[in-house]
């Protein structure tokens, strides 16, 4: 039986390499995306649902799959405002694993970043390990936290400080060795892989996922 796929942030970096992975793999019959807009060009499979998706509670009655994909993210400098950021990096990933928890979905997986600690002082750290949190406490049977590292790819928009990140860390990505393996770049496709193997496989019972398991995983495809 074929299933159905929702994704939250598809198109962001990871989340539209991760569409169009899942558009094109056969064990899926429908991909059901939430956003704020609609995204041109897509084939009849995927089913958009626009709207206030802060209000993911609005969205319910078609808020129905067997996998949930959260691919949500935003910057400083997209957000500056620290109430929204938090709307955003925690309050749209909790509330879809709690819709997901009252609809009985089964596998949850979402994005987190590397350095993620509910107890940093580092508002960014600080979000993600709330975030992480809350959704562990929806004890959803199949559940995938991914930390990765500095994402890699081509992003429609611009992003100069993390591009500067990136070259830097390039140059310096020989020097990654033992522990450090885990600060290595990591591409977005790799991480989209690695999120669609997670849920057609039952083997992986770790809940969070460091980055350098997410390439580990991702060459597995």
């Amino acid at each position: 039986m074929k299933k159905t796929a929702i994704i939250l942030g598809a198109s962001g970096l990871t989340g539209s390499h991760l569409l169009q992975k899942l558009i094109e793999d056969v064990r899926y019959e429908t991909i059901k995306l939430f956003s704020r807009s609609k995204i041109e060009g897509l084939p009849k499979e995927v089913v958009q649902f626009t709207g206030n998706i802060l209000k993911l509670n609005d969205f319910k009655t078609d808020f129905t799959g067997d996998e949930v994909y959260c691919c949500i993210g935003t910057t400083t400098k997209k957000t500056p405002d620290k109430s929204l950021y938090k709307q955003i990096d925690y309050g749209i990933p909790v509330h879809a694993a709690q819709l997901s928890k009252e609809n009985n979905i089964a596998t949850f997986l979402v994005i987190s970043a590397l350095g993620a600690d509910k107890n940093s002082k580092v508002f960014y750290n600080k979000t993600k390990g709330e975030m992480e949190a809350a959704v562990l406490k929806q004890s959803i049977a199949n559940t995938f936290i991914l930390r990765p590292s500095l994402i890699g790819g081509e992003r429609n928009e611009s992003r100069f400080l993390e591009k500067m990140a990136l070259v830097i860390f390039k140059i310096i990505q020989p020097l990654f060795i033992g522990k450090l393996k885990a600060y290595k770049i990591i591409n977005a496709e790799s991480i989209a892989k690695a999120m669609i193997h997670l849920a057609n496989n039952s083997s992986y019972k770790e809940a969070i996922i460091p980055s350098n398991e997410i390439k580990r995983i991702a060459n597995k495809n």
